[in-house]
């Protein structure tokens, strides 16, 4: 059913007579031509050539259609929408990527933009290394980046995970380090497509203060997002999008309420999740996973990081446990443990059955086949025979909804779509064990449903699923059991409720003692001192960072910065911090110590070795 476009009323707070407006849409159309289903992949070729079936051109896409409206100085502009109802294609506009083949669209001003995980990074250098690279291509000079690079280490709360390479860190993790760089820019303009629905829960409120305070000094920030709570908790005006149409556009608590409406209107009536309690009796006998001792490491440098230590768990057949905890908990890894990923340096995983795991919605795609040709790909590399991914290939799409974009290449589809696919061509292959990490972050709020209910029916199935998941909410309401996971360690494993009530506890806890954090720059250091000694690197990292917030170029600080990394053997940052300190005597005219450059000289050597 079309919806009727529904204009409401902006809120007068928002913009006021004498503000010009920062971007202004009128009539905007944004159309993807149609192409000819011999797309040129060999499997397409070969199959329409022997089912002598003639070339079909498919119809013209408009991903926006007569899309009308303005952003004001101050406004939090969110945007919501079903998966391919050409969110990301507006984002992509905005940042002038893309050109309207119908009506036009104004920006005034700088525009800094996170539009997807991993845009603009290089996986085999330092979390540090990529934000002086992103920096340099976004024209800021290496004097501007010296400034800006202890805000960002310090906003970012990656600590030590800022000395290794990405290819290590998390989904959530890259959401921190990119939403940092992009909001330390200070831009009149920050566009987000979705990448915060990855971050955790103490992350995503620092998100949220730091889009305020753009916005408070006459700035805009355009938000993507699938959660109406946030559009009406954090936005000044909304706007939905339906089929690249404007179903509504104003005020943000009845934009996210027509949509939630929306939502329940196209999910059809399911059967209830049944009661915690209900399925923890249910729970099978049979043990289908069964971790001991597990401890996962990564070699770096002459340092080893034990990204898991001493986990233990097991998980029966029926039940679905819920992992949560902050990025860079170790959840990932877990995750890839399990499927076979990664080999245990220490303990056991064993695990009975097949498995599938989604582990993010880019893996296994080939972004220039279809959406139909990556279901046999992603099928085969499953080990699916191919007469059973024909069986279920019309399922599949089915529960995706794509079958109207299925014979598209998937680098247009947005993220959303991409972790519908995935998700529909893992969970019809019925496996003993599903593994779902983050995958369904980026689905819509309907699909979210859809999603649930299927991992709650693949229990009658006698199945287990193992879900990584920041959406704390699906963890009490769908799962039996869940495990908070933090610094490589269960802190807690049993009931979903207590676990997510103990893990907020903590995130609140850790903001307190940030907030209590001493003044006094000596007492600061000192404090580093001792919690770099105790091994508590995370908060010797945001003292250090703190100090030099205030005084970015406060050369005892730095060199005492990086006297603690030299003790510790991380040469990256030790040979970071002393680089700085002579760029910034070489601009001062201060004297540096000899030692100083001999100490540089050193660590230079060192780190070229690790």
């Amino acid at each position: 059913m079309a919806l009727k476009t529904k204009t409401i009323v902006q809120p007068s707070a928002v913009k006021t007579p004498s503000a010009e407006p920062l971007i202004v849409a009128k009539n905007l159309g944004i159309k993807y031509e149609g192409e000819k289903e011999k797309s040129g992949d060999f499997k397409s070729l070969v199959h329409n050539f022997l089912s002598l079936k003639k070339e079909e051109k498919f119809e013209d896409i408009w991903a926006l259609k007569g899309i009308s409206f303005s952003g004001y100085p101050g406004d939090v502009l969110g945007i919501i929408g079903f998966n391919g109802a050409g969110k990301t294609t507006l984002c992509q506009t905005i940042l002038g990527m893309m050109k309207p083949d119908m009506g036009n669209i104004q920006v005034r001003g700088e525009v800094s933009s996170l539009l997807s995980l991993g845009t603009g990074f290089n996986q085999e250098i330092s979390g540090r290394e990529n934000i002086i690279l992103n920096g340099l291509v976004l024209g800021l000079s290496r004097e501007k980046l010296d400034a800006l690079l202890p805000y960002i280490e310090e906003f970012s709360g990656l600590g030590r995970f800022l000395n290794y390479p990405l290819k290590y860190y998390s989904t959530g993790m890259k959401a921190r380090l990119g939403f940092s760089i992009a909001a330390a820019i200070d831009p009149e303009i920050m566009v987000i497509d979705e990448v915060l629905s990855t971050g955790d829960l103490e992350f995503k409120e620092r998100a949220v203060k730091r889009m305020y305070e753009l916005v408070s000094g006459a700035k805009m920030v355009v938000v993507v997002t699938q959660d109406p709570d946030f559009i009406k908790d954090n936005c000044t005006c909304g706007l939905w999008l339906d089929q690249g149409k404007v179903a509504a556009f104003g005020d943000p608590k009845e934009v996210a309420d027509g949509y939630r409406q929306e939502v329940a209107r196209r999910v059809k009536p399911r059967k209830k999740f049944v009661e915690i309690r209900e399925t923890r009796t249910s729970i099978g006998k049979e043990e289908t996973v069964r971790v001991e001792d597990l401890g996962i490491k990564f070699k770096l440098g002459k340092n080893d990081f034990w990204a898991l230590n001493g986990v233990n768990f097991n998980v029966h057949d029926k039940e679905i446990l819920g992992i949560i905890g902050p990025n860079g908990a170790g959840k990932s890894t877990l995750c890839r443990a399990l499927s076979g990923l990664y080999r245990p340096d220490r303990g056991s995983v064993k695990v009975k059955g097949e498995i599938t795991a989604l582990l993010t919605f880019k893996l296994g795609f080939n972004s220039q086949l279809t959406g139909y040709d990556n279901i046999y790909l992603n099928g085969m590399m499953l080990g699916i025979p191919k007469k059973e991914i024909c069986r279920l290939e019309n399922d599949i799409v089915e529960f995706a909804e794509l079958q109207d974009k299925i014979h598209k290449p998937v680098k247009e589809y947005s993220s959303g779509m991409k972790s519908r696919l995935g998700f529909s061509i893992a969970a019809m292959m019925q496996p003993n064990v599903f593994i779902v990490d983050e995958a369904l972050s980026a689905g819509d709020m309907a699909f979210k449903e859809k999603a649930t209910a299927r991992m709650q029916d693949m229990l009658e199935e006698a199945k287990t699923v193992i879900l990584v998941t920041h959406s704390l909410g699906i963890v009490e309401k769908a799962c039996t059991r869940a495990i908070w996971l933090q610094n490589g360690a269960i802190q807690f494993d049993g009931d979903p409720q207590k676990a997510v009530k103990l893990y907020k506890e903590s995130v609140q806890k850790y903001r307190k003692m940030k907030k209590t954090l001493p003044i006094k720059k000596d007492v600061r250091l000192k404090q580093a001192v001792e919690k770099f000694g105790a091994g508590d690197y995370r908060l010797a990292e945001d003292l250090l960072a703190e100090v030099l917030r205030d005084d970015p170029h406060d050369i005892d600080v730095l060199t005492q910065y990086a006297e603690i990394a030299y003790s510790l053997e991380n040469w990256e940052t030790a040979k970071e911090r002393w680089e700085q300190v002579l760029r910034i005597a070489e601009n001062t005219g201060e004297t540096v110590p000899k030692e100083v450059k001999k100490r540089l000289k050193e660590v230079k050597e060192k780190a070229v070795k690790s």
